[in-house]
């Protein structure tokens, strides 16, 4: 019997919005999840364009963290949400797995508008992200740990 690992959260960004993806990053850590963040999981003397296609493959959900830099930037975030789209197409219609996260204000791109998103800025996004999450964590079963429950902690980062 396989040994329950926590849910494995690729964190798709524009390089400009870091000091926000890395608050994400350290609330999903709290809460069980293990989120892949470039800076942080990256080697040095790797190759990270070999790197972070497999991150992006080998994990649950990707959140595809949006605002006014990566919508309108071009460059690896936008052959990020490539592979995520491509890999989302191998997956039932139903399953959660890419997950549009708004920093800020901004548009959705056309190509993720088919997703709901979730928009962290505001009250009860990160509530309703880690639903999401949660959700994605029972559909996989028992392979996949349970996510901390936090109802009676803050939001706050």
């Amino acid at each position: 019997m396989l040994t329950p690992q926590p849910l494995r959260v690729f964190l798709c960004h524009a390089s400009a919005d870091k000091p926000a993806v890395r608050k994400l990053h350290r609330y999903l850590k709290q809460r069980g999840i293990i989120p892949w963040l470039d800076e942080l999981d990256l080697l040095p003397g790797q190759k990270w364009e070999i790197e972070i296609p497999k991150a992006l493959f080998s994990s649950d959900v990707i959140l595809v963290c949006l605002s006014k830099n990566s919508v309108t930037k071009e460059g690896y975030v936008q052959k990020e949400i490539t592979f995520a789209l491509d890999k989302a197409s191998e997956k039932l219609e139903e399953t959660i797995f890419i997950i549009p996260t708004k920093l800020e204000e901004c548009e959705v791109p056309q190509r993720l508008r088919d997703y709901q998103w979730v928009d962290l800025f505001r009250n009860d996004g990160y509530k309703r992200l880690m639903q999401s999450l949660k959700k994605r964590a029972i559909d996989l079963g028992p392979s996949v740990l349970p996510i901390i429950d936090d109802t009676q902690k803050s939001n706050r980062l």
